[in-house]
C-alpha cells in the first residue's frame, strides 16, 4: 500500500476561504430561492403576493428566480465552474430588476450593493488564486535541475 497524499495538490488557505465564500454565497441563494417560492405558493406576505396575484413583470421574474437561485445554490456548494455562472444570471436578473426598471419592481438599493459586493470579492479570490498558481508554478520550474 503507497501514500499518495504527496502527489495531491496542497489546499492553502486562500483555497479553504473561498470554498467557505461560495458555501456562504450558496446558502444565500438558498434563501433567496425559497424566498421566491414561498412568495409564489402564498406562503409568506399575507398570501398578497401569490402567483396569481402578480402582474406579468413580476410573474417573470419572480418565476426565473425561484428556479435560478436554488440552481445557483447547488453549483455555488459544489465549487463547479457553472455555479458562479448561475450565480451572474439570478443576481444580474435581480439587478436588472431593482437598479433598471425600478418603478416596475421598486427600488432596493441593500440587494444591489449585497450582488456588487460579492461580485467584488468573487474577483479578487480569483485574481488571488491565479497569483498564488502563478508563484507555485514559478517555484517548481526554478527547483527543477
Amino acid at each position: 500500500m503507497t501514500d499518495d497524499s504527496s502527489t495531491l495538490p496542497k489546499r492553502t488557505l486562500a483555497d479553504l476561504l473561498f470554498v467557505l465564500f461560495l458555501r456562504l454565497i450558496a446558502v444565500s441563494c438558498l434563501w433567496f430561492g425559497l424566498q421566491y417560492w414561498a412568495m409564489l405558493v402564498g406562503y409568506s406576505l399575507g398570501g398578497h403576493a401569490r402567483f396569481d396575484l402578480l402582474d406579468l413583470p413580476w410573474r417573470v421574474a419572480a418565476a426565473a428566480l425561484a428556479v435560478v437561485f436554488p440552481v445557483a445554490a447547488l453549483g455555488l456548494w459544489l465549487t463547479v465552474s457553472w455555479g458562479p455562472v448561475i450565480w451572474v444570471c439570478a443576481a444580474g436578473g435581480q439587478m436588472l430588476m431593482y437598479g433598471v426598471w425600478p418603478e416596475i419592481f421598486g427600488r432596493n438599493l441593500l440587494i444591489l450593493l449585497l450582488h456588487a459586493g460579492v461580485a467584488v470579492l468573487y474577483c479578487i479570490f480569483r485574481v488571488a488564486l491565479f497569483l498564488e498558481q502563478r508563484r507555485q508554478r514559478e517555484r517548481v520550474t526554478v527547483d527543477l535541475p
